[in-house]
């Protein structure tokens, strides 16, 4: 395989020269010729910082490491070794010299994927719905106990990138809600909780993979679309940094060890060779120090890459199992002869490394891996590529401890109640009558379908490859009929949506209450369910779970509706019917599903609150997946015209007051509770800071590690290994010649001749002004305001409340409003008052300012907006 092949092909900026060293230019522009979105190109890749703020220790280390590395020892750990070779979903090389293991990068957002004896926690979508950050930080850190406990060095997990622009986007459900604030301060929570545990968190994917359909050129193939490149996300400058940067940087400020880029370009430049947003915005602006790691495929040149800020490849193949890498012997000649400069390996494996150490790792306390994710069986092949070191592979190491605690508070207090006509909390009916497939179980078990790639029985989890392994899964059923036998409740069950003879004879009986379930999913573009090729193709129910509802609630005056669901669905049709009683959100709730439903429809658990909007139409959100291609065979170009005017900032601009055409049936922050609360006594304390100033100065010259030789004799592949064609090694493939190890045509040019101006450059780059710190600028945290109010719980119930602050920036094209700060507060008896206080940082108060490429608090009016959903704010003030 060729490392300098025309790499940059899809990057219009870079074709056409517009480029030098640091520049500052908007994210988009659009070129007279090509008539497409550009990405302009941002070089050179910023260098680690030794003394960024909670880094230093981290870098000391492994500076102390990375010294004694050879070459071949830096290449080793940047490049996977290739699908299937290794324990792992990827595996980069060890350095036994050292006593380094080979790093194992396991699944996924939601609990170890490919394993046994672990975790199955709630989908991020019902995460989110706590909106409680300690929860958010205690389900991180239990996710990362049991991947340290597995030997999993970096788990790849936490996921904001899908936000949500399109409600029926497929992976819309490993992030946290359909906001860029909360979606931060989620991912943000996340992250330090996994590493706490001494395991690598990997946020992802950045940035704007916002649906399946067409994010790899080979999946549309196999689906008759004839396309050449991936789907292109083209998105402006202030939308890029308001929307879907905005929780990166968040997670960054937190210390998160690894960031991984996805498969879609964004303004026609692959996302992990995208120099704008790896070099520029993420290690530039953001002051990224961890290390950027591909999606599995998602690379697509060699030099070019690594020029644009790719620090690991992964799985290090460049399609499954061919045993071709644009890195790997490529990355080693491709340092010797000069196109890859000594200091961008170097910086590669300072980040991977400083990451690990961050999180506590040192050589000494390093668990070897002890499960296999290719076989369930206990012994077998230590490499399954090579068939090879027959033994035991598959531990069994039970990793859960008490887990299912946290799992089952979680999941009850991200589940929403949408509707409730004072049927709940549940106490001791008479008698119970269950209906719908989604309250019992799968026939095949709980993980019958590969991937979780099916709607059979109660949905727990999406699909694909942010999946975990059901250690167990309680269903509805199981939990309503124990509860059932506990209360002296008579009990029934028809686990069917196609039984309606019989279930109109159960539910027609006296005394009957009807809980009537139904489900949507959603999940990676890998599978498709019955046409849902990851992303949903509309927003109705499945299996008939409608019309379902609407026969149920058509003769039983006492029906509860229980949703299992990745994102909204249409409840337009039958929300309103006077026999539905309650509505209930139950998300994805994982292996505690029928417990945690438990606790909320018998009043044991507070809920949560929606981290979406229910709209009345599909049109009504504004956006939609891109489903047919739109550029010929080329790559299709999704146009994000919408801006930052996603969920509810959309509603809020197109239909602001409750009876406006198209306004929500629920907005996004809204959910009921046991108790009523009353806001009052809002105030707002304005501090004293100093004026913002943007960062200036210049870096340090890019710091270099040992020596290597030039000497392609000293790279050969050595005797006595047996070379199995699978893998991925750091040798070369011959060494009588560089273009002969290359097979490059172009071989014998230099970096200068085809990588933009400044490529390689490693002397010391003038600072950008939105830098300073892990997080961008020191000063974008400063505290300008401080607002408190007064909440006061006028019901009869114990219950927790979620204030939510937002403000209204002000300026002609902005968001009515945004979401600025929240905090759940847990068990407010009847008649307390508590206080609740929220920080408004400058970060908060501004918006990117394309000119000056930096952040700027306008001159507009602002307004602070404080109430319990994004429609319900009854206090407010203006910020002077």
């Amino acid at each position: 395989m060729q490392l300098i092949v025309a790499a940059f092909a899809g990057t219009i900026a870079s074709c056409l020269g517009i480029a030098a060293a640091n520049i500052q230019i908007p994210l988009q522009a659009l070129d007279a010729r090509a008539k497409l979105a550009y990405s302009p190109p941002h070089y050179p890749s910023p260098w680690m910082d030794p003394q960024a703020h909670g880094w230093e220790d981290a870098y000391a280390k492994a500076k102390a490491f990375v010294s004694q590395l050879t070459l071949l020892e830096k290449v080793n750990i940047t490049t996977g070794t290739g699908w299937m070779s290794g324990p792992c979903v990827g595996n980069v090389g060890a350095v036994p010299r050292l006593g380094l293991k080979a790093l194992c990068m396991q699944d996924g957002p939601l609990g170890l994927r490919f394993s046994d004896y672990n975790s199955a926690f709630p989908v991020a979508v019902t995460s989110g719905a706590t909106w409680s950050k300690h929860l958010w930080r205690d389900r991180g850190k239990a996710m990362g106990e049991e991947a340290k406990g597995k030997g999993v060095d970096v788990l790849l997990g936490p996921v904001a990138g899908p936000i949500g622009r399109a409600p029926e986007g497929g992976r819309n459900a490993e992030g946290f809600g359909a906001d860029p604030y909360l979606q931060g301060q989620a991912l943000a929570s996340t992250s330090v909780g996994i590493q706490e545990a001494g395991v690598v968190a990997c946020a992802k994917h950045y940035i704007a993979n916002e649906q399946e359909h067409f994010r790899q050129a080979g999946e549309s193939h196999d689906r008759g679309f004839n396309i050449s490149e991936s789907l292109s996300s083209n998105i402006d400058d202030k939308t890029m940094h308001e929307l879907y940067a905005w929780p990166f940087a968040d997670a960054v400020k937190a210390g998160v060890g690894s960031i991984m880029c996805s498969y879609n370009q964004i303004n026609n430049s692959y996302g992990c060779q995208n120099s704008k947003l790896l070099n520029g915005i993420l290690k530039g602006e953001m002051g990224f120090q961890g290390f950027v790691m591909s999606d599995w495929q998602a690379q697509h040149a060699g030099a070019a890459t690594a020029a644009a800020g790719l620090d690991m490849t992964m799985p290090g193949d460049t399609s499954f199992n061919t045993g071709y890498s644009y890195w790997g012997g490529n990355l080693t000649l491709g340092v010797i002869n000069g196109t890859v400069p000594e200091w961008r390996i170097d910086d590669m494996v300072m980040r991977i490394m400083a990451a690990y150490f961050k999180v506590g790792r040192t050589l000494e306390n390093q668990v070897p891996t002890n499960f296999n994710s290719w076989t369930r069986d206990s012994y077998g092949w230590e490499d399954q590529a090579a068939q090879e070191n027959w033994g035991l592979i598959n531990q069994q190491v039970d990793v859960r401890a008490n887990h299912a605690n946290h799992i089952r508070e979680s999941a009850a207090k991200g589940t929403v109640i949408l509707k409730n006509s004072g049927v709940l909390p549940l106490t001791k009916p008479k008698f119970v009558a269950v209906v719908g497939e989604d309250a019992g179980p799968n026939p095949k078990g709980p993980n019958g379908c590969p991937n979780r790639g099916c709607d059979d029985g109660t949905m727990a989890m999406i699909w694909g490859s942010g999946t975990s392994e059901f250690p167990y899964l309680i269903t509805p059923d199981n939990a309503l009929q124990a509860q059932a036998i506990k209360d002296g409740t008579r009990y029934e069950s028809v686990l069917t949506n196609y039984a309606w003879a019989e279930t109109k004879a159960l539910i027609t009986q006296p005394n009957v209450t009807a809980i009537v379930f139904a489900n949507a999913g959603g999940g990676e573009g890998f599978i498709d369910l019955d046409g849902n090729a990851g992303d949903r193709k509309n927003l109705t129910l499945w299996k008939n779970g409608d019309d379902l509802i609407k026969n149920v609630s058509s003769v039983n005056p006492y029906t509860i509706v229980v949703l299992h669901t990745a994102g909204p669905v249409l409840v337009t049709d039958w929300y309103n019917n006077p026999n539905i009683t309650a509505i209930v959100w139950a998300g994805m709730p994982g292996q505690e599903s029928g417990n945690s439903l438990t606790d909320i429809l018998y009043g044991k658990t507070s809920p949560g609150r929606s981290p979406f909007t229910w709209g009345p139409t599909r049109e009504s959100y504004g956006t939609d997946v891109m489903y047919k291609p739109n550029n010929g065979d080329d790559a299709p170009q999704d146009d994000f015209t919408e801006g930052v005017f996603i969920d509810h900032r959309h509603f809020d601009k197109v239909a602001p007051k409750k009876g406006d055409k198209g306004a929500p049936i629920y907005e996004f922050g809204f959910g009921l509770s046991w108790g009523e609360f009353k806001y009052s006594q809002l105030s707002v304390q304005k501090h004293n800071v100093r004026p913002y100033q943007p960062t200036t100065g210049k870096t340090i010259k890019a710091p270099e590690f040992g020596n290597f030789s030039t000497d392609l004799k000293d790279y050969a592949f050595p005797k006595g290994i047996r070379y199995i064609y699978q893998w991925i090694y750091p040798w070369l493939n011959t060494t009588t010649s560089g273009k002969a190890a290359s097979g490059d045509p172009y071989y014998g040019k230099t970096a200068k001749e085809f990588l933009p101006p400044g490529a390689i450059d490693g002397s010391p780059q003038p600072r950008q002004g939105a830098s300073g710190a892990p997080g961008g600028n020191r000063q974008l945290w400063d505290v300008l305001y401080t607002v408190n109010c007064i909440i006061t719980n006028t019901g009869s119930r114990t219950s927790d409340e979620v204030p939510q602050v937002y403000v209204s920036l002000g300026g002609k094209g902005e968001p009515v409003r945004v979401l600025r700060g929240f905090e759940r507060i847990e068990r407010i008896a009847p008649g307390q008052s508590v206080q609740f206080r929220a920080e408004l940082t400058r970060r908060d108060l501004s918006n990117w300012d394309v000119d000056s490429q930096n952040w700027v608090v306008t001159k507009e009016p602002k307004t602070v907006f404080v109430g319990s959903s994004s429609r319900n704010l009854p206090l407010k003030a203006r910020l002077d």
